[in-house]
């Protein structure tokens, strides 16, 4: 059975930043990227408002991008953020100050106070961004999520921009509060295993509810060793969603 090679499409005010934001979605250098131009952007009708470029972005190696991520077994709790488990340098305790200072002012500025903690986590594979996991931490903090999520992907993508404009290169910043993500994959793992089965059983095609594409590359990687069942990301936007399809 051969998987198609992971792809995502960003929409950013220009094309650079587009393919910057992408390569830091996926934790992979840009050069590991084939890039195809959507839309290169540029003024909207009668030049009344900017229109904003789009691009997808495809790994030109779909095993490099597998081995980025730890195998997880169907009982295997989530693996806690690491800690420091490398040198850090100079670069990086910048990287770091300036991602939980930039998470401390959004978190003030929205009246909700919490604490912020920032930690390089391992770099699993030569070639592969170094992530750098923001935890926020305090009470009552489910307003951050918000539904699947959403709220908290709209802030790690707000502080993504602002640290990488400010710091002039991209970070993969993973912002967390308090283990929210960690739980969310085992329930996505679960629900991906007992889909699966589903559909070897009734031999139908099943679909997921409509996911984000890190959520739908939890899908992919979970399934591929399964012979029985292929994996396809279908729709667009947001509404995009993975189809688990029994292999006849």
């Amino acid at each position: 059975m051969s998987n198609p090679k992971p792809s995502i499409e960003i929409i950013a005010p220009t094309v650079e930043e587009a393919i910057q934001q992408g390569a830091a979605e996926l934790d992979v250098p840009v050069d590991s990227l084939d890039v195809e131009i959507l839309d290169e952007g540029g003024k909207g009708f009668l030049g009344l408002r900017d229109r904003q470029a789009r691009v997808r972005l495809t790994l030109k190696s779909v095993e490099g991008f597998e081995t980025a991520t730890p195998e997880s077994s169907p009982e295997a709790p989530a693996a806690a953020h690491p800690q420091h488990v490398e040198s850090v340098s100079a670069e990086e305790e910048e990287a770091e100050r300036v991602s939980r200072e930039t998470v401390s002012e959004l978190l003030s500025r929205m009246g909700i106070d919490a604490r912020v903690d920032a930690a390089w986590g391992e770099q699993v594979s030569e070639g592969h961004i170094r992530p750098l996991h923001v935890d926020i931490h305090g009470d009552d903090l489910s307003i951050l999520i918000g539904r699947r999520g959403e709220t908290l992907d709209a802030l790690q993508y707000i502080t993504r921009l602002i640290v990488g404009k400010e710091l002039q290169r991209p970070v993969s910043v993973l912002i967390d509060v308090e283990g929210y993500r960690s739980r969310r994959e085992q329930q996505i793992r679960r629900l991906a295993r007992r889909m699966a089965r589903q559909a070897v059983d009734t031999g139908r095609t099943f679909s997921l509810e409509p996911m984000p594409a890190n959520e739908r590359r939890i899908v992919h990687l979970e399934l591929r060793d399964n012979p029985d069942v292929e994996t396809e990301s279908i729709g667009e936007g947001n509404r995009r969603k993975v189809t688990i399809i029994p292999v006849q």
